[in-house]
């Protein structure tokens, strides 16, 4: 179990930490940026917290729809399958 802890704690730094790079990046021109498909990705990967709180910090992709709604459902969704593994198989 703390394996998994440590992997979401990893996962959502990363993906917090891409985001703000990519908003920075966003403000010089011609620089290369993160592809949308890798921040849906990495929000895939259970990093969906992590990009979250990167788009209310860095006011990053908050004018995408699909990022507006995609990412708090997706978050949304892994909750969900998390609570449903936790009151299936470990609680008492």
């Amino acid at each position: 179990m703390s394996v998994f802890v440590l992997y979401l704690a990893a996962i959502n730094l990363i993906t917090f930490f891409v985001y703000g790079a990519d908003k920075r990046r966003a403000r010089i021109p011609g620089a290369r940026r993160v592809p949308e498909k890798t921040l849906f990705a990495l929000a895939l990967l259970l990093g969906s917290a992590g990009a979250l709180l990167g788009m209310r910090v860095f006011h990053h992709k908050t004018r995408h729809w699909y990022f507006r709604l995609g990412i708090p459902a997706i978050l949304f969704c892994q909750i969900a399958a998390g609570v449903f593994v936790y009151m299936r198989f470990f609680a008492a």
